[in-house]
């Protein structure tokens, strides 16, 4: 009985030994497949190391999860790094949460959780510059899209309202024809009624100009142009002058007579005054007619 008590005593150090020997090969071999970029062969291996080895080391853990990331299985991988939240190494915390912030800004396009994510990294460990890198950079993303968001709907808005304003205006321009049509057509029979009367007018006209030249060729006298013809001409003496002349010599002759002057004698005087009064009108008909200045007054 003793003896089989000490053979157990050896045998159970030596598979513990064993173990510690396997589980440091797969770890090996796991490294060398990732960083070779197989990430199969190492997601094998950090499966034994985990399921069939029952290694719960938060750096094995936090591995795998790299791993599953790497191949694109995003749902195991966030389970992976959520399965380490409440690990009381802060480092692979914080590295943890920094891969969920890129699991969840790149595979799963939402920035803001991924923020989240990165500020929680930096609160586990301050000295994690990548978290401060991607959180940094991220932050200064989402800031800029925002405004770029306020910008548009800014720009959407003052188009809508322009297009309003361009709608109202075409609106107004269409009631404003609208109105001048009215006005138009309203218009239009007082512009009838002026033709007609218009008409009436012309056709009285008409009637008045026959009328005249009818009577011109009863009574030619009344026509203009036989009344220029009778005019006399500037510097000759005019019939009815002549007339007047006459009768001037005759009520002369009279009163000489009445003075008992003679007959030679009168008949002397009535002849001076005769040719006085012809020198008197050629005189004139030489005599130019001086243009009246319109720059001073009649008077």
């Amino acid at each position: 009985m003793k003896y089989l008590i000490a053979l157990i005593l050896l045998v159970m150090p030596l598979s513990d030994l064993d173990k510690i020997a396997t589980v440091n090969k797969h770890k090996k071999e796991a490294r060398e497949a990732y960083n070779n970029g197989d990430y199969a062969t190492a997601l094998t291996h950090y499966r034994f190391l985990i399921d069939s080895l029952q290694v719960e080391e938060p750096e094995v853990m936090l591995n795998m999860a790299n791993t599953l990331y790497q191949l694109n299985d995003t749902t195991r991988a966030i389970e992976r790094y959520a399965s380490l939240y409440d690990t009381p190494d802060k480092t692979v915390r914080s590295v943890a949460n920094q891969q969920l912030g890129v699991v969840y800004n790149k595979m799963l396009q939402k920035p803001e959780m991924a923020l989240e994510y990165f500020k929680q990294a930096l609160k586990d460990d301050p000295t994690n510059e990548d978290a401060r890198y991607n959180y940094e950079l991220l932050k200064k993303a989402l800031k800029d899209k925002e405004k770029e968001e306020q910008d548009q709907d800014q720009q959407e808005q003052d188009k809508k309202e322009q297009q309003d304003k361009d709608k109202q205006q075409e609106n107004q321009d269409q009631q404003d024809k609208n109105s001048e049509q009215e006005e138009q057509k309203q218009d239009q029979p007082s512009d009838e009624k002026k033709q007609d009367q218009e008409g009436k007018e012309g056709e009285e006209n008409q009637e008045e100009e026959s009328k005249d030249q009818e009577q011109q060729k009863d009574d030619p006298s009344k026509d203009p142009k036989e009344q220029k013809k009778q005019e006399p001409k500037d510097g000759e003496p005019d019939e009815n002058d002549d007339q007047q002349n006459e009768d001037q010599q005759n009520s002369v002759a009279e009163k000489l007579k009445d003075m008992k002057i003679s007959e030679e004698k009168a008949r002397m005087i009535l002849e001076a005054m005769k040719n006085n009064e012809i020198q008197y009108f050629q005189q004139n008909k030489r005599k130019p007619t001086k243009k009246r200045d319109t720059s001073k007054p009649d008077w």
